[in-house]
C-alpha cells in the first residue's frame, strides 16, 4: 500500500507522537509498504533502516512559534507566506494553540493534487479541519488519537490560578475542532482500551469507529543491563505539566532522601521558572535531582537499564511509552493507577507497584519498598521484560495497523461496488 502518514509535530525522542511516527513508518516500510511522512516542526528523525526501506519525509513548515529555543516568538513580516501563517500567529497572540488547525490546512493543500499517489492517509492526532478537505478529495482517511487531550485541559485549568485559568482554557480551545473532526472520520485508532473508553466519552464517538492497537518498543535498544546504579530512580516526562505528576514525585524523593541515599534522573525539558524547577528549590533537593533532555534512544535506554527503579507518577496516561521502555529494560516500576497504566503494566505486581495518583506518600513508600528489596526488584524487572516480549513490539504494531488499512480499503471497495 502507498501510505501518507501525517504528524503535526514529531519530537523525535520525547513524547508519544514523534516516537509513534518514527517507528511505525519504519516497520510499515519493512513490511513492503510505501510510506511518505508529512510533518511539521519539530521534524522526526527517521532511522537509517527506514530510509533504506524507502520512507520519505515531506516537511510541512510552520512559523515554528513553539520552538524550545525561542518559544512564543513574534515572526518578522517577511516570514509570512500566506493567510494560514496569519491564523497561526493570531492563535498564539490570543493564547490559543493553532498548530493542529494550520498543519491540517497546509497538508490538505499539499495533498490536493496527489490523490493518485496514495491508497490511504493516516493522521497522527492532528484532527484539524483540513482533514475534512482531504476526505472530500476522496482519500481513505484514518486517524490515531493517543488520548483525549480533554484530560490535559481539565488538569491544566484546575492547577492554574486566577486569570491563568482562562488562558489554560483558551490554549486548549482546539479541542472543539478535534471533537467535530473525529466524529466525521469513519475509522479511528487508539492505543489502549482505557483511551478508547475516554475518547468515546470526550468526543462522543459512535460504536464501531474506534479500534485499539497498542504501541510498541524496540527491544534491541531497550534491553536489560547487568549494571545498576544504587538508589537511581528514572522518570521520563514529555512535558512540565500537571498531567505528568512530577511535583508529587519530587515530594516523594524528598521523603525517601530523608531515609536513604536516592538519585532522581528526570528526563524532561524544564522551564527554569516552571512548577517543577520551583518545587525542586522549595524542597531543597537539587543535590538529589538531575535533569536531562535532548537525549537519543541509546542514551535513554542506558539510563533506564542502569536504574534500580523507573517511575511513572502521571495523573493520566493514554498508554505510557516510558513504562513500556522501562519494562523492556527489565527495570521495575513504581507507577500510578491512572488511565491506561494498569492495562499496560499489569495490575497484580507483575512488573510494577501501583499507587493512587496525586499521593506523594504512597509513591515514597513504594520507592522505599523497592529500593530495600533486591529480590522484588528482580522479580518485577523480569516480569516487565516478559510482558513486553509477549505484548509490545513495533513490528506487531505495524502489521496490525497495515491489516486495519487493508480492511478499511476493502470496506470502501465493497461500498463502492454495492
Amino acid at each position: 500500500m502507498r501510505i501518507a502518514l501525517l504528524s503535526y509535530r514529531s519530537k523525535p525522542h520525547c513524547g508519544g507522537q514523534g516516537v509513534y511516527v518514527r517507528h511505525l513508518s519504519r516497520e510499515l516500510a519493512l513490511l513492503g509498504h510505501s510510506v511518505e511522512v508529512f510533518s511539521g516542526q519539530p521534524y522526526p528523525e527517521l532511522d537509517q533502516s527506514a530510509l533504506d526501506a524507502g520512507v520519505t519525509l515531506t516537511e510541512v513548515p510552520s512559523l515554528d512559534l513553539y520552538n524550545d529555543a525561542d518559544p512564543f516568538r513574534t515572526p518578522r513580516l517577511s516570514e509570512f507566506r500566506d493567510w494560514i501563517d496569519f491564523i497561526e500567529v493570531g492563535a498564539m497572540w490570543t493564547a490559543g494553540f493553532g498548530e493542529p488547525l494550520t498543519f491540517s490546512l497546509r497538508v490538505a493543500r499539499l495533498l490536493k493534487e496527489r490523490r493518485a499517489d496514495f491508497d490511504v492517509v493516516h493522521d497522527n492526532q492532528c484532527l484539524g479541519y483540513g482533514l475534512l478537505q482531504i476526505k472530500r478529495y476522496g482519500f481513505p482517511l484514518i486517524a490515531t488519537i493517543h488520548h483525549p487531550i480533554t484530560r490535559d485541559r481539565t488538569l491544566a485549568v484546575r492547577a492554574a490560578k486566577g486569570f491563568a485559568k482562562v488562558t489554560a482554557w483558551r490554549w486548549h480551545s482546539f479541542l472543539r475542532m478535534q471533537g467535530i473532526v473525529s466524529r466525521r472520520i469513519p475509522e479511528l485508532l487508539t492505543v489502549s482500551r482505557s483511551s478508547e473508553v475516554d475518547i468515546r466519552k470526550a468526543f462522543d464517538i459512535p460504536d464501531g469507529a474506534l479500534t485499539t492497537i497498542p504501541l510498541g518498543v524496540d527491544t534491541e535498544v531497550f534491553r536489560p543491563s547487568p549494571e545498576r546504579v544504587p538508589g537511581r530512580v528514572v522518570c521520563i516526562a514529555s512535558a512540565d505539566a500537571p498531567l505528568k505528576g512530577v511535583g508529587y514525585l519530587l515530594e516523594s524523593i524528598a521523603k525517601v532522601g530523608a531515609e536513604r541515599p536516592v538519585e532522581l534522573v528526570l528526563v524532561s525539558k524544564l522551564d527554569p521558572e516552571g512548577p517543577s524547577a520551583k518545587r525542586i528549590d522549595e524542597l531543597s533537593i537539587a543535590d538529589k535531582v538531575t535533569v536531562v533532555s535532548g537525549i537519543d534512544d541509546d542514551e535513554l535506554a542506558r539510563l533506564l537499564s542502569t536504574a534500580e527503579i523507573a517511575c511513572v507518577p502521571s495523573l493520566y496516561e493514554g498508554f505510557s511509552l516510558p513504562a513500556v521502555e522501562a519494562m523492556s529494560c527489565a527495570t521495575p516500576l513504581v507507577a500510578t493507577r491512572a488511565g491506561a497504566i494498569p492495562e499496560v503494566v499489569g495490575d497484580d505486581e507483575e512488573a510494577a507497584i501501583l499507587v493512587p495518583p496525586q499521593d506523594s506518600g504512597a509513591l515514597a513508600a513504594a520507592i522505599n519498598r523497592l529500593l530495600g528489596d533486591a529480590a522484588l526488584r528482580a522479580r518485577l524487572g523480569a516480569g516487565g521484560r516478559r510482558r513486553v516480549e509477549q505484548n509490545y513490539s513495533w513490528a506487531a504494531v505495524a502489521a496490525r495497523t497495515a491489516a486495519h488499512y487493508r480492511s478499511v480499503l476493502d470496506k470502501g471497495n465493497t461500498i463502492a461496488h454495492s
